[in-house]
């Protein structure tokens, strides 16, 4: 999100409706608010609009009471602002009961899509088909699963899973990386794969096992189930 909405348009989102994300505004700030990304169109008469899973975690942000004495100064453009952890990033993100619950916000954002653009909760919203990767990170955390860390040059230091992008128009690579180098080929898949295979396949994806060109690692193919 690249432009910060206005301070009308936080005032909206930070009044939405807890449990189901309803705005309640005048169309121009709901349109801005759209735009933006941070809320969704119902389809259907009277077409209200409702959070994102960006706009429940910038709503999640908005209402969370201030902690007593001085704060350090954060950049608009990060404030209240969440992102999907796909196992890529280097620096490690904010742990315990703030970030569980920005995941589970985001989540249950995603299963109120799903639901109000006519869906079944099972099955992925057009969200999350368009946005791939994060959408599968955002399931697979939820899920219980952790995120990987890499350094600079892409090698892993803390072991977890890595979703990344695939040339296949519907579908995201899920590996599992470690930080200690395979004494030899795996011929099982990890038990952390496992268990990213497990946690899409619960959260509505099509989920297959692959061995790499190399033949010396096992990773998941997955795409949004349509049925």
């Amino acid at each position: 999100m690249s432009k910060q909405p206005t301070a009308a348009q936080r005032r909206a989102v930070a009044a939405a409706d807890p449990a189901t994300g309803l705005l309640r505004a005048s169309p121009a700030v709901l349109e801005a608010l759209a735009g933006l990304g941070l809320a969704v169109r119902h389809p259907r008469p009277p077409h209200r609009f409702y959070l994102t899973p960006a706009g429940r975690s910038l709503r999640a942000g908005l209402t969370v009471a201030p902690a007593p004495g001085p704060a350090p100064a954060v950049p608009a453009a990060e404030a209240g602002v969440f992102a999907a952890r796909t196992g890529h990033e280097s620096a490690p993100c904010a742990a315990g009961h703030a970030r569980a619950h920005d995941v589970l916000t985001a989540w249950q954002g995603l299963l109120e899509q799903r639901r109000v653009l006519g869906h079944s909760a099972e099955l992925p919203c057009p969200w999350e088909r368009a946005h791939l990767v994060p959408a599968a990170a955002i399931a697979l955390e939820a899920a219980g699963c952790r995120p990987a860390l890499a350094d600079a040059q892409g090698r892993c230091t803390a072991d977890g899973f890595q979703v990344s992008a695939t040339g296949q128009p519907e579908a995201v690579q899920v590996i599992w990386a470690t930080a200690a180098v395979p004494p030899k080929p795996p011929q099982q898949p990890p038990a952390g794969l496992e268990s990213c295979r497990a946690a899409l396949e619960s959260a509505g994806w099509q989920v297959s096992h692959h061995c790499d060109r190399h033949r010396t690692g096992l990773f998941l193919l997955a795409s949004p189930r349509r049925a």
